[in-house]
C-alpha cells in the first residue's frame, strides 16, 4: 500500500519535470530558455540592457523564438495564418503599439534592423546562398518563364481593385494609384518612398503627403499577403495537385540542403554574401535599379556562367541554411518592431479600403497562379512568389510570406518579384499618374 502511494505521489512530479525538459525552444529546454529570458527581462527592468547590437539581438532572438514556438503550435494560426511567422511579427507590433516594450529597447532594435543593417545582412545571405546553391540549369529553366506570371499579377491586382472599388463607389484612379501601385511596389525603401517622390514631382504636393496615403495600403497589403500565404500553404496540404511542396515546377527540384555546415564553410559563405551585397551597392551607384535587383542579377550571372568555385557555392548555401534556421524568428520579430506600424494599419481600416486592399492582394495571387500554371509552374508556388511577393512589403515581406507559406527555398524568386517587379511598378507610376490625374491627387 505504501509503495503504491509513494509511487503514485512521485510519478506526477517526475512527469512534470520530464515534460519541462522535453519542451524545447530554440533547442533549449524550457527551464534553460526561461533562465535566459529572465536575464533579458531583468536587464530591461533595471535599465542595464546594452543599447547596442547585443541588447537588440538578445531581445529579438528570445521574443522571436518564444512567439514563433507558440504560433507554430496554435491550431488555427498554425494551419491557416502562417503560424510562428505571423505571430512573431504582429506580437512585436502590438507590444510597441501598446507601449509594453520600453521605448529605448524598441529604438535600439529599430536602429539594429535599419541603420545596423541586420535585415540587409539576412537577405544578403538568402539571396547569395539560395542562388549559388541552386543548379544553374534549373535557374535558367525557371527564370525565363517567370516574367509573364509577374506581369499578370500586376494586371489582375489592378483589375480586381477597379472592380471592387467601382462596386463600393471608389474611383478607378484612386484604386490604381493610391492603393494598387504602392502595394505592388516593392516595399518602403524601394517602393513607397521613391513613389512618393515621383508623385511630388508630377502632382505638386510634398512627398510626405503622398507617403501618408501610400503607407496604409502598403501595410495592410503586407498583412493580407502574409495571411494568404498561410492559407495557400494550408490549401496545398488539402489539394497536393496544386503545389510542388516548395518546388516551382514539375521536374525541377530546388532542394533544401541537408549537409552539415563546417566552421570553415560558414566563414566562406559569410564572406561571399557580404561581397555580393557590396557589389550590388557599387552597381546601384551607376545603374538606376535597386541594389538588391542588381545583386540578384550578378549572383545569377556568376552562377549560370560557372564563374564561382563549387566550394564557395556550397559554402554560401550552407551559410544561408544556418542564417535561415537560427535567425528567421528573430528577424520577423525585428520586422514587427521596426517596419510594422500597427497604428497605421488600424487608422486605415474602413470596410471599403480593406476590401480593395484585399482585392489587390487576392488579384495578384490569382493572376500569378493562373498564368504560372500555363507557364508550367505549380499554381501555389507561382501565386506565392510572383503574386504575394509582389504585394508584400519588399524584403521584409518576402521573409514573412515565405515563412508563413513554409517555402523559404523560394527566396530567389521572391526577390525577383520584390526588386525587379518593384522597379517595373515605379516605371508604371511615372507613366500612369500623369495620364490618370494630370492635376492633383
Amino acid at each position: 500500500m505504501s509503495d503504491t502511494t509513494s509511487t503514485g505521489a512521485v510519478r506526477p512530479a517526475s512527469s512534470l519535470i520530464d515534460s519541462l525538459f522535453d519542451t524545447r525552444i530554440f533547442g533549449l529546454s524550457l527551464p534553460v530558455f526561461g533562465l535566459f529570458f529572465a536575464v533579458m527581462i531583468l536587464a530591461m527592468v533595471t535599465d542595464t540592457l546594452p543599447n547596442s547590437m547585443i541588447g537588440a539581438f538578445i531581445v529579438i532572438m528570445l521574443f522571436g523564438e518564444l512567439f514563433g514556438h507558440i504560433g507554430d503550435r496554435l491550431p488555427i494560426v498554425r494551419t491557416y495564418l502562417g503560424g510562428g511567422a505571423i505571430l512573431a511579427i504582429f506580437s512585436a507590433a502590438t507590444l510597441v503599439y501598446l507601449g509594453w516594450l520600453p521605448a529605448d529597447v524598441a529604438e535600439s532594435i529599430t536602429s539594429f534592423m535599419k541603420s545596423g543593417g541586420f535585415l540587409n545582412f539576412y537577405i544578403a545571405a538568402l539571396i547569395t546562398g539560395s542562388i549559388l546553391g541552386m543548379d544553374s540549369h534549373i535557374l535558367v529553366k525557371v527564370g525565363v518563364r517567370f516574367a509573364l506570371p509577374l506581369i499578370s499579377a500586376v494586371l489582375c491586382a489592378a483589375l480586381f481593385a477597379v472592380i471592387v472599388g467601382w462596386c463600393l463607389g471608389f474611383s478607378a484612379q484612386d484604386a490604381v494609384v493610391v492603393i494598387t501601385l504602392p502595394i505592388m511596389g516593392g516595399g518602403m525603401g524601394a517602393g513607397a518612398v521613391p513613389m512618393s517622390q515621383i508623385y511630388e514631382q508630377l502632382l505638386g504636393q510634398p512627398a510626405s503627403y503622398y507617403i501618408s496615403l501610400l503607407v496604409p495600403a502598403l501595410a495592410l497589403g503586407n498583412v493580407f499577403a502574409i495571411i494568404i500565404a498561410g492559407l495557400l500553404n494550408g490549401l496545398g496540404k488539402r489539394m497536393p495537385s496544386l503545389t510542388g511542396g516548395g518546388q516551382m515546377m514539375p521536374g525541377v527540384q530546388i532542394a533544401e540542403r541537408q549537409s552539415q555546415p563546417t566552421l570553415d564553410k560558414l566563414g566562406i559563405g559569410l564572406l561571399a554574401a557580404l561581397a555580393f551585397y557590396v557589389a550590388g551597392q557599387i552597381l546601384g551607384a551607376v545603374i538606376p535599379l535597386h541594389p538588391y535587383a542588381l545583386m540578384i542579377i550578378l549572383v545569377a550571372a556568376v552562377k549560370i556562367g560557372g564563374l564561382m568555385p563549387n566550394n564557395v557555392n556550397d559554402a554560401a548555401a550552407e551559410w544561408f541554411q544556418f542564417v535561415a534556421r537560427n535567425w528567421t524568428f528573430a528577424l520577423l520579430f525585428g520586422i514587427g518592431i521596426a517596419y510594422t506600424d500597427l497604428g497605421q494599419v488600424i487608422d486605415a481600416i474602413s470596410i471599403t479600403y480593406v476590401l480593395i486592399v484585399f482585392a489587390v492582394v487576392s488579384g495578384a495571387a490569382v493572376g500569378a497562379g493562373l498564368v504560372g500554371k500555363l507557364m508550367g509552374f505549380y499554381p501555389i508556388e507561382s501565386a506565392i512568389t510572383a503574386g504575394l511577393c509582389m504585394a508584400n512589403m519588399g524584403g521584409t515581406g518576402d521573409v514573412a510570406v515565405l515563412s508563413a507559406a513554409n517555402r523559404m527555398q523560394l527566396m530567389p524568386f521572391a526577390q525577383i518579384s520584390s526588386r525587379l517587379g518593384g522597379a517595373l511598378i515605379l516605371l508604371l507610376a511615372s507613366v500612369l499618374v500623369p495620364m490618370l490625374f494630370g492635376g492633383s491627387l
